[in-house]
C-alpha cells in the first residue's frame, strides 16, 4: 500500500474512534447533569406519578446503557429520534438550524482567509520593521480577547456608540442575502477578530523560513522587488502549513460558533444546543455533539491529508 493512502485509511480510523468516543462523553456528561428531563418538561408543580409515567414514556427508566447503545444503533442507521421536550424529529430541527451556522461560517471564513493571509505577506515583507509590530499587536490583542468579551465589546461599539447594527441575530426563512448578510454582520466580526490572528502569524511564519532559503536569494538578485519574491517564490512553497492552518480554522469557525450563537441569540445550532443541554435533553445533545465532532475531525483529517500530499517525501516515498 502507497504511504499517501496508507497515512489517509489511519487518519479516518481514528477519525471514527474519536467520533464514538465523543459520543460516549457526550452521553456521560449530559447523564451526570443535575435535575431531571422529565421535572424540566412537566414543571415544577408535576405530580409524582406524572412524572413516573412520562419516565417511563421516554424510556428514562432503562439501564443508562441500554438507553446509549439504542440510541447508537439508531443514529447509525440514520435515525436521531425525536426531542424529548418537544417531540420534535431531531433531524429536521437540525437541518434548518445548520444551514445557519453553515452561512455564518462561510461569511466569516470569506473575510478571514484572505485577510490574515494578505496581512500575514505584509508582516513578512517588512519583518520587525512598524507595520509587521503595528499587525501583531493588534491581531494578538484580538485573540487575546475571550469570545464573548469580544462580542459585548463589539455590540457596545456599534450599536451603541456607532448605531449602525442591531444586537440581536436573527435570520428567518424567506430573508433575502443582503438582509442575512446585515443580520450577522457583529458575529462575523467577531468570529473574524477570533481566527484572523493564528491565521496570520503561520503565514508570516511559514514566508520567513522560506525566506532563508538560497533561491530566494537569487530571486533577489535577479532584480525583483521584495513583495514579487514573496508573491512568486516564498509563498507557492509555503503554502502548505499555511493551508493546514487555515483548515483548522474553519473547523473552529463551524463548531466553535455556540459562544457567539448565544450571546447574539443567532438561532443556528449552536444555541439549539446550549437551549437543550438546560433541558437535559440527551438526544439532541448527543446528535448536535456528533455532528460538531464529525466536522471537527473531518476538517481537521482533511488538513492531514493535505499536508500528506504536500510533502514531497511521502510523495515518492523511493
Amino acid at each position: 500500500m502507497h504511504p499517501i493512502v496508507k497515512l489517509v485509511v489511519q487518519r479516518i480510523a481514528l477519525g471514527l474512534i474519536l467520533l464514538w468516543a465523543v459520543s460516549v462523553v457526550i452521553f456521560l456528561g449530559v447523564e451526570m447533569l443535575p435535575g431531571d428531563t422529565a421535572q424540566a418538561i412537566l414543571g415544577q408543580s408535576a405530580t409524582p406519578v406524572a412524572l413516573a409515567n412520562l419516565r417511563e414514556a421516554l424510556g428514562l427508566n432503562e439501564p443508562a446503557l441500554t438507553r446509549y447503545f439504542n440510541w447508537l444503533f439508531a443514529a447509525l442507521q440514520g435515525d436521531l429520534g425525536v426531542a424529548l421536550t418537544n417531540g420534535q424529529d431531531i433531524a429536521k430541527s437540525i437541518g434548518s438550524r445548520f444551514g445557519n451556522t453553515l452561512f455564518l461560517a462561510g461569511c466569516a471564513g470569506v473575510i478571514a482567509v484572505p485577510l490574515a493571509i494578505g496581512l500575514g505577506l505584509i508582516a513578512a515583507r517588512y519583518n520587525g520593521r512598524w507595520p509587521d509590530k503595528l499587525i501583531s499587536g493588534v491581531t494578538l490583542a484580538t485573540i487575546s480577547l475571550p469570545e464573548f468579551v469580544a462580542a459585548y465589546f463589539v455590540i457596545f461599539v456599534l450599536t451603541q456608540v456607532f448605531p449602525i447594527f442591531q444586537p440581536v441575530s436573527m435570520v428567518f426563512p424567506g430573508m433575502s442575502f443582503w438582509d442575512k448578510l446585515q443580520a450577522v454582520a457583529l458575529p462575523v466580526i467577531v468570529l473574524v477578530m477570533v481566527v484572523l490572528a493564528h491565521m496570520m502569524r503561520m503565514t508570516r511564519a511559514a514566508i520567513l523560513n522560506v525566506m532563508q532559503s538560497a533561491y530566494i536569494e537569487t530571486a533577489v538578485l535577479k532584480g525583483l522587488t521584495p513583495m514579487q519574491v514573496i508573491w512568486r517564490h516564498a509563498l507557492p512553497n509555503a503554502i502548505a502549513p499555511i493551508i493546514t492552518v487555515v483548515v483548522i480554522n474553519l473547523a473552529y469557525l463551524v463548531v466553535g460558533v455556540v459562544v457567539v450563537e448565544v450571546v447574539f441569540s443567532y438561532n443556528a445550532l449552536g444555541q439549539y444546543l446550549v437551549d437543550h443541554v438546560a433541558k437535559r435533553d440527551l438526544p439532541v445533545v448527543q446528535a448536535v455533539g456528533i455532528i460538531f465532532a464529525a466536522v471537527y475531525i473531518g476538517l481537521n483529517i482533511l488538513a492531514d491529508v493535505i499536508g500528506i500530499v504536500t510533502n514531497p517525501r511521502l510523495r515518492n516515498p523511493k
